[in-house]
């Protein structure tokens, strides 16, 4: 694949997957939404991940990213690995910030766009034959599309913050 058409793919993937979460929230409100850390408190008294990430948030980001994959002809172990991936990252950010006393849902720039954009890239590198170089354009787009797109979905009153 050219250089350009990879990166675009794997963008469109990395927004599908995290979109999808989103997308279903409008859709089903808190219905079959169950807390990952199963709203357990991690040794400092604050939750592990928090309510906004779900079991239902996972299958549907998994789904996102095996449906999206198959378009684009990648295997669907690669396509699971990634979504995985997106999603580990996720949850990584999700981890951290409730480790600096962040609320569920609040904005912390960078921190919630790269691992989940990092992870997946990084993990899938030589599956995907993409390069560091255009793993560090794709983090970066990632990061001011994900700005952009949570700010319209925001405005089309689908996300209930605009981050």
């Amino acid at each position: 694949m050219e250089e350009l058409q990879l990166e675009i793919i794997v963008l469109f993937w990395l927004i599908g997957i995290n979109g999808a979460p989103i997308v279903l929230t409008k859709l089903l409100d808190q219905k079959f939404s169950y807390p990952i850390d199963c709203n357990r408190l991690f040794p400092d008294g604050r939750p592990i991940l928090g309510p906004s990430k779900t079991f239902r948030g996972l299958i549907s980001a998994l789904l996102a990213s095996v449906l999206i994959g198959s378009i684009f002809a990648i295997p669907f172990h690669i396509s699971l690995l990634f979504g995985a991936l997106s999603m580990a990252g996720d949850m990584t950010s999700s981890f951290i910030k409730r480790r600096f006393g962040l609320v569920s849902s609040s904005m912390a720039l960078g921190l919630d766009q790269i691992p989940e954009s990092l992870f997946p890239l990084l993990g899938c590198k030589d599956f995907l034959g993409i390069s560091v170089a255009q793993i560090a354009v794709v983090v970066v787009a990632f990061l001011l599309i994900d700005l952009i797109l949570s700010r319209l979905l925001f405005w089309l009153h689908i996300r209930k913050t605009p981050y």
